[in-house]
């Protein structure tokens, strides 16, 4: 008989060591400090206040939720999100009424991914929160600013979990080698082996521990009582990214990765790049930001890197995964070392602002279009100066609306070919001050 046989089934590991009191949980020193609401409230010092825990996958959300319930010797129900609906809400929300009416006995209503729950079921929860029937603690990975309702929010302490750090997750596995409730000293570790597990974690303590219980069983079925770093490997083929390509962590990626490219460092671009891509990003969204950051970020300094971003995108959609990865490797480090500016964006922003308020003006009369019969009779046209009848190619003439002269939205910055463009942006002075006065027609 082995570990493993049959009549040793038991819940899996990570279940099996959840903390049974507050002291037990690690991490989460700020969540948790002492005098923090969510310290008293697992404590049994603090009043009912209904909580969210927001946070990413196995930072303890289940296990606050569970340890509140038993510190306060509050009758327990969870329901998740994805399955449940408003009637399952609302019978619940009755079974918890009645047993605060009949032996005053509250509840912990444990509600996993709150964020998927539509208004109207989110809405069912109000009266039981308002009247204390409940004490709610949810759960999301979610930014619940933008995921719960904001009377459900103004009900609730809104709590953040950060995700476990690398020493958090080394305790937590050499507690399951050691603990009864886990290996009870069965097994041993190599340090290789345990330094893999950390980072193939990547600071969920659920993903740690089921990776610590599959290389367990693979060093168990080579009658080893060593877990070394072959039989992690076994254990553990391909980490799956934590990645929601609707929810914040596409957000967050995707604006490491601009940022990244922004701030001209290629090796952060090329990691936020990767794991867009290894999570399944579709890459022409990718490819589409690149475009986007090349005029915002670059510009003038570097019109080239919007040549290569349109090309990439081209490719990618002709190519496909996984070659199109090269790609926009290709794209994203010409992007990132190439000289930055923003004055296009700041100029069309500042131009649009003014259209936006109402600042425009009507346009010179040299200027309008003159190429319908009787324009010439208005004086549409008659006075323009045609550039190309001059030897310097360039009319000092007004071209912006009367309100709007001596106005500066395109300012070239020192960066790259603008400034190598000493030359132009000189000449481009000149013209704009020539431009000023209205020109004697």
């Amino acid at each position: 008989m082995t570990l493993f046989d049959e009549s040793h089934a038991v819940a899996p590991l990570a279940v099996r060591m959840r903390p049974s009191s507050v002291d037990d949980v690690v991490g989460q020193e700020a969540a948790l400090g002492a005098g923090t609401p969510l310290r008293n409230l697992l404590t049994g010092q603090g009043s009912a206040i209904s909580v969210i825990l927001w946070g990413p996958p196995g930072t303890g959300k289940t296990t606050l939720a569970s340890l509140v319930s038993l510190v306060s010797g509050r009758a327990f129900a969870e329901l998740s999100a994805v399955t449940a609906g408003v009637k399952d809400v609302r019978a619940v929300i009755e079974a918890a009424k009645s047993r605060s009416t009949v032996n005053g006995q509250g509840t912990v209503l444990f509600i996993d991914e709150v964020h998927r729950f539509s208004k109207s079921q989110q809405d069912a929860l109000l009266p039981a929160v308002e009247n204390g029937w409940v004490t709610l603690i949810a759960a999301t990975t979610e930014n619940p600013s933008f995921s719960v309702i904001s009377p459900l929010l103004s009900r609730s302490l809104v709590v953040t979990l950060q995700p476990l750090t690398d020493h958090d997750i080394e305790v937590l596995l050499r507690r399951a080698l050691h603990d009864p409730r886990g290996f009870d000293d069965r097994f041993a570790i190599d340090d290789d082996a345990m330094v893999d597990l950390v980072h193939l974690s990547m600071g969920d303590a659920r993903r740690g521990l089921t990776a610590l219980e599959a290389a367990a069983i693979a060093a168990d079925s080579d009658g080893s009582s060593a877990i070394t770093l072959e039989h992690v490997g076994q254990a553990v083929q391909h980490v799956a990214l934590r990645y929601d390509k609707d929810g914040d962590q596409h957000y967050d990626v995707i604006s490491a990765f601009i940022k990244s490219v922004r701030g001209s460092d290629p090796d952060a671009a090329l990691h936020y790049l990767a794991r867009m891509l290894e999570a399944g990003e579709d890459p022409r969204f990718v490819a589409r930001r690149l475009m986007i950051l090349a005029s915002e970020d670059i510009g003038m300094a570097d019109s080239s890197v919007l040549q290569t971003a349109v090309a990439a995108a081209q490719s990618v959609a002709i190519v496909g995964m996984p070659e199109a990865q090269i790609i926009l490797a290709h794209a994203t480090i010409h992007a990132a070392l190439a000289p930055k500016s923003n004055a296009v964006i700041t100029a069309i922003g500042e131009a649009s602002s003014d259209v936006q308020r109402g600042r425009v003006g009507s346009v010179p009369i040299w200027l309008r279009d003159a190429h319908y019969p009787g324009a010439r009779e208005h004086g549409h046209g008659v006075e323009y100066v045609y550039p190309h009848n001059l030897p310097e190619g360039v009319a000092a003439q007004t071209y912006l609306p009367e309100v709007l002269q001596g106005v500066r939205y395109y300012r070239p910055t020192n960066h790259g070919a603008e400034a190598s463009w000493s030359k132009v942006a000189e000449r481009l002075e000149q013209l704009r001050s020539g431009r000023d006065e209205k020109p004697e027609h």
